[in-house]
């Protein structure tokens, strides 16, 4: 992966992961709802450390149900929903070790344009629309993952300058200003909900 730019106020050592892993930031984004996007990107190096080792994903393809769902629960839990969510890695990773060999970055690799990268993306277990753009956005922002028409693929999150997403973090200010836009998102659907 092209040197990235992601830093999030995490661990040094759970940012220099996200660099080095392709797996730990699939994982970081599968984790990536209903929690602060700092808890989600920094579980994998947390898992890492519990496992022992560097993610594989055909050991945790493979990990047992019930084991997997102990390292995700032992305190700090990894998730607000650590039974759900280690399921659902062991979902993402089942995927990858079937049609990529076990390799994340092969999900990128070689994709003809941005609409290939972002239907492989949204083939993912968890991955609707929006969280598959997500991270179309953040492999082209951050890790020079540009194939044709990759910022159309991403939507609006591919603008460039946009603030609305983690592919737009890249220190303390533009994590303020994701923060900002997504809890004028949240209320602008509240709003919305409730009609007024």
């Amino acid at each position: 992966m092209v040197g990235m730019t992601l830093v999030l106020p995490i661990d040094p050592e759970a940012n220099r992961l996200l660099e080095r892993s392709p797996l730990a930031l699939l994982i970081g984004m599968t984790l990536d709802q209903q929690i602060p996007m700092e808890k989600a990107f920094s579980s994998p190096y947390v898992l890492a450390q519990r496992l022992g080792h560097d993610l594989d994903a055909a050991e945790l393809a493979g990990y047992d149900p019930e084991a997997l769902l102990a390292l995700f629960a032992q305190p700090p839990a990894l998730h607000r929903f650590p039974k759900a969510m280690a399921a659902r890695v062991q979902e993402v990773c089942q995927v990858l070790v079937e049609r990529y060999d076990g390799d994340a970055a092969l999900l990128w690799a070689e994709v003809a344009d941005g609409p290939e990268l972002l239907r492989r993306v949204a083939a993912l277990p968890g991955f609707g629309k929006q969280k598959a753009q997500i991270f179309v956005a953040l492999l082209g922002k951050r890790f020079g993952v540009t194939p044709q028409d990759w910022r159309k693929a991403a939507g609006d999150y591919g603008d460039p300058g946009a603030y609305r997403s983690v592919a737009d973090v890249t220190d303390a200010d533009s994590l303020r200003r994701v923060r900002e836009f997504k809890q004028q998102m949240k209320a602008a659907s509240k709003t919305k909900a409730t009609g007024s």
